[in-house]
């Protein structure tokens, strides 16, 4: 028996339950899952951030537009068949207002800011020297107390490679050195730099920084080690305020309400764009796979969507969702499906999963090398919003695509727009969830008990005291995206 195929005695119950002739099969559900239909849910998304001041992103109005646009086909149209609910949190929202690097020469230098970057004095913001920092691009630059022994920072700005460890640890550790401020060089050339976050949990840890591009950092390394004196400005107004934002859950009324397969994607975008491949796709899957399930019947399970908010600002919806559940809720959910950027346009198919995914990642290649699709797999990072099911022993699996460049060389930039969708991974790893859910549906043979003993969890006060840790982890903002410019997993 193929693993697609739904046992007969599955079928039987199925069809004892449920009297219809609309019985949900994998081949039906496939068919229903067409590319003109995904394109038109990305062309809504895209419009609405091209009306909300270009993005959808958390605590902007894009956020709130994007939420009601789920809601009115969730909850308006098809609330006969689901019921849905908006779970309120809050969050700490950042916004760079302002941000100027100026070079040594009075020139303008092409510069980023993270989420959650401290600003610095206004209005004229740190003139200073800069003092070098050690390169290490095996464990990251700047991350590590013994990079910084001989280096005198105070009263300067350090200049510090960007690379495989956690912005906001360089950050730290330039801020108990002495320093005003950092001047961070991506580790890539050009200037299509990823918008990393530090995560609301450092603020007033760190000192305010600017990501300039690669090559403009090396000549002013090179400046200093021949021991010129190289003085730049950074100015940067940013504000900081705690906003409220939302998920969505919607689940079928039909299935049993203890043994819920489900499926999430993050509904928000970042600051810098719209979104659309991270992670309108993963949105657009979710929304036509729940438009396709409603027309059927006969599956015993009951299937649970989820649009998680604020993921870009550090898995926080999900994590809050998650960190919430008793332990009764907890054990109802049999499995979790993640989609975070499903189309990018140079795609790499891979499977996240680790020894407690059961039969997840064999329904999913499967499908994929049935369609001529090369795929790889690999282990959970801390970047997406499997995070929080993971930790508490949910079966967890996650399909993507790639971040960063070759993948998605717009990832987390104003042209993840469109024209940054390859329409045809998109449909196939859509096609991909939906067949995989019509097998979970009607049986979860194959699918492991949940893991209550993790390394993660060991109580519910113990998952719910590790909440703001989970948060701290989208500093690795390859959103499960397992995938970087070097290898399988964007680091920042």
């Amino acid at each position: 028996m193929k693993l697609t195929r739904i046992t007969l005695a599955a079928l039987r119950l199925s069809s004892t339950a449920v009297a219809t002739n609309n019985i949900l099969t994998a081949d039906k559900f496939e068919a229903d899952i067409r590319t003109e239909e995904l394109q038109n849910v990305l062309w809504n998304l895209n419009k609405i951030a091209r009306d909300n001041g270009g993005n959808r992103a958390f605590g902007e109005p894009g956020f709130r537009a994007s939420l009601d646009f789920v809601l009115e086909r969730a909850q308006k149209r098809f609330g006969d068949r689901f019921d849905t609910f908006v779970q309120p949190f809050n969050h700490t929202y950042d916004k760079t207002l302002r941000i100027n690097v100026t070079g040594p020469a009075g020139e303008d230098v092409f510069v980023i800011s993270p989420m959650y970057n401290p600003a610095t004095p206004l209005p004229g913001g740190i003139t200073a020297g800069l003092v070098d920092t050690p390169v290490d691009d095996e464990r990251g630059s700047g991350c590590f107390a013994e990079q910084w022994d001989g280096v005198d920072a105070t009263g300067k700005l350090a200049l510090i490679k960007r690379g495989v460890c956690a912005v906001a640890d360089k950050l730290k550790l330039a801020k108990e050195h002495g320093a005003l401020g950092v001047i961070l060089y991506n580790q890539e050339p050009g200037t299509s730099i990823a918008v990393p976050t530090l995560g609301a949990e450092t603020i007033g840890q760190t000192v305010p920084v600017g990501i300039i591009p690669l090559e403009v950092g090396e000549n002013w390394r090179a400046r200093l080690a021949s021991r010129a004196d190289v003085v730049v400005t950074l100015l940067v107004d940013s504000i900081s305020e705690t906003r409220e934002t939302w998920n969505i859950i919607s689940e079928t009324k039909q299935g049993d309400p203890n043994k819920v397969v489900m499926l999430g994607a993050h509904l928000d975008s970042v600051q810098k764009g719209a979104g659309i491949n991270d992670d309108g796709s993963g949105v657009a899957a979710l929304l036509e796979i729940m438009t396709a399930l409603r027309r059927y019947d006969g599956f015993p399970h009951k299937i649970r969507f989820a649009w998680w908010g604020a993921e870009e600002s550090g898995l926080v919806g999900s994590l809050y969702y998650t960190s919430h559940l008793s332990e009764a809720e907890a054990d109802k959910i049999k499995y979790y499906f993640n989609y975070d950027m499903i189309g990018s346009p140079q795609p790499d198919f891979s499977i996240a999963s680790n020894n407690n995914s059961g039969i997840g990642p064999e329904l999913f290649e499967e499908y994929l090398v049935s369609q001529g699709v090369q795929v790889r797999h690999g282990g959970f990072d801390t970047g997406s919003d499997y995070v929080g099911f993971v930790n508490i022993g949910v079966p967890t699996i996650a399909l993507h695509t790639g971040a960063g460049a070759p993948w998605d060389a717009c990832y987390h930039q104003a042209c993840d727009d469109l024209d940054n969708i390859h329409w045809e991974a998109l449909t196939v790893n859509a096609k991909a969830a939906a067949r995989a859910l019509v097998r979970m549906a009607h049986s979860l043979e194959g699918v492991p008990p949940r893991q209550k003993t993790s390394l993660n969890l060991r109580t519910r006060r113990g998952v719910a005291e590790s909440f703001a840790k989970w948060a701290a982890m989208a500093e690795e903002a390859s959103h499960g995206h397992s995938c970087s410019h070097k290898g399988k997993k964007l680091r920042v």
